[in-house]
C-alpha cells in the first residue's frame, strides 16, 4: 500500500470511528438480568417474574430492540454500600432477614446505578432499567413496603450527586401511586426536585398536593393528584402546567424517571386511562426538557404496572421514544 493510501486508510477509520462513537452517544441503553426472574414474594402476587418475562420476551420480538445497549447492573458488593446514602442501618438489617430478598432487591438498584454510569459518561444519551422489584414506596421501615425493598431512584440521585458532582436532580414519578419513599427522602431537600402525578386516595394514602417540600426543601416537592379516568391529555397537561414552570428556575442536570405502568388503562391496581401512546407523549415531553437543561440525560426505572401484556407494551412504547 502506498503512503497516499495509507494515510486515507487512515482518515477513513478515524472518521468512521468518530461517527460510531457520535452514534452510541445518542444510543439508549437498556438493563437487563436472569436475576430479576428471581424474587417471589407469594403465588399468584401481581408483582410476580411474568412482568420482567414478558418485556424480556416483547423485546426479543422487536426488529428495532437490536439497537438497544445491553447494560449489566454493578456488581453487587459496590453497589451494596450506596444503599446507605437513604436507608438506615436498622432499615438494612430488617430487609436482610431475608437474604434472597435482600440480594434481589439490591440487584435492582445495582441495575440503575449502572444506568447512570453510562448515561453520565456519555456511553449512552439515555436508558432505561427493565428490574424488579420496585422501590419507590421504601422508607426506613426496616421492612417491604408496596412490594419495594429499597428506594432504588433515591439511592441513583444520591450516587449521581456523589460520583459525578451533580447539584440538580429531576426525579419524575408517572406511577399510579405515590412514591411516598421517594417524597420522604428529599422533602427537606433543594438538591432534588421531585414531581409525581398520582392518584392519592390509593395506596399508600399519600400525595396530597399540599406537601410542598419543609425547609430548605419547600417548593421542591410538587404532586398532582390525578382522578380515577385520568387520560392522555389529563396527564399531559399536568406535566405542562405543573412541571414546565418549576424547570424553568430548577435547570436539572439529569432526569431520573419512576416509570410506573399500572397508571395505563386496564391495570389491575389502577384506574387510570393512560394508553400506550400517552407514554410515549409524556416520554418525549420529558425529553424535550432533559435535552434543554441537561444534555438529553434520562435514566428510568420500571416501578409499577400489573397487566402483564399492558405493562410490557407500556415500556416498549417507553423505550422506542427514549431511541428518537
Amino acid at each position: 500500500m502506498q503512503r497516499r493510501d495509507f494515510l486515507l486508510s487512515l482518515a477513513s477509520l478515524s472518521v468512521f470511528t468518530q461517527r460510531l462513537s457520535a452514534d452510541v452517544h445518542q444510543a439508549t441503553g437498556l438493563v437487563l438480568d436472569e436475576g430479576y426472574l428471581k424474587h417471589h414474594i407469594s403465588p399468584a402476587h401481581p408483582e410476580s417474574p411474568a412482568r420482567y418475562r414478558a418485556i424480556q420476551q416483547a423485546l426479543e420480538d422487536a426488529p428495532w430492540a437490536s439497537s438497544l445497549i445491553r447494560l449489566n447492573p454493578q456488581a453487587l458488593a459496590s453497589s451494596k454500600p450506596w444503599l446507605s446514602t437513604i436507608h438506615s442501618k436498622e432499615h438494612l438489617s430488617g430487609i436482610g432477614q431475608n437474604p434472597a430478598t435482600f440480594d434481589n432487591a439490591l440487584l435492582a438498584t445495582a441495575g440503575i446505578l449502572s444506568a447512570v454510569d453510562a448515561v453520565m459518561q456519555s456511553r449512552v444519551r439515555n436508558a432505561f432499567c427493565a428490574s424488579r422489584p420496585p422501590g419507590h414506596h421504601a422508607t426506613n421501615s426496616g421492612k417491604e413496603e408496596g412490594f419495594c425493598y429499597f428506594n432504588h431512584i433515591a439511592v441513583a440521585a444520591r450516587y449521581a450527586q456523589q460520583q459525578y458532582a451533580l447539584q440538580r436532580i429531576l426525579i419524575i414519578d408517572w406511577d399510579y401511586h405515590h412514591g411516598n419513599g421517594t417524597e420522604w427522602a428529599f422533602y427537606r431537600d433543594p438538591s432534588v426536585l421531585f414531581f409525581s402525578t398520582h392518584n392519592q386516595f390509593a395506596y399508600p394514602g399519600t400525595g396530597s398536593p399540599e406537601r410542598i417540600g419543609e425547609g430548605p426543601g419547600e417548593g421542591f416537592n410538587i404532586n398532582v393528584h390525578l382522578d380515577c379516568g385520568c387520560d392522555d391529555d389529563t396527564i399531559l397537561s399536568s406535566f405542562e402546567q405543573s412541571l414546565r414552570p418549576a424547570l424553568e428556575s430548577f435547570k436539572p442536570e439529569l432526569i431520573l424517571i419512576s416509570a410506573g405502568f399500572d397508571s395505563r388503562e386496564d391495570d389491575l391496581l389502577g384506574c387510570f386511562k393512560v394508553t400506550d401512546d400517552g407514554f410515549y407523549q409524556l416520554t418525549r415531553w420529558v425529553m424535550t426538557m432533559a435535552d434543554k437543561y441537561c444534555d438529553g440525560r434520562i435514566v428510568s426505572l420500571l416501578e409499577g404496572g400489573y397487566n402483564i401484556k399492558g405493562n410490557s407494551r407500556a415500556a416498549l412504547s417507553h423505550l422506542r421514544a427514549l431511541m428518537q
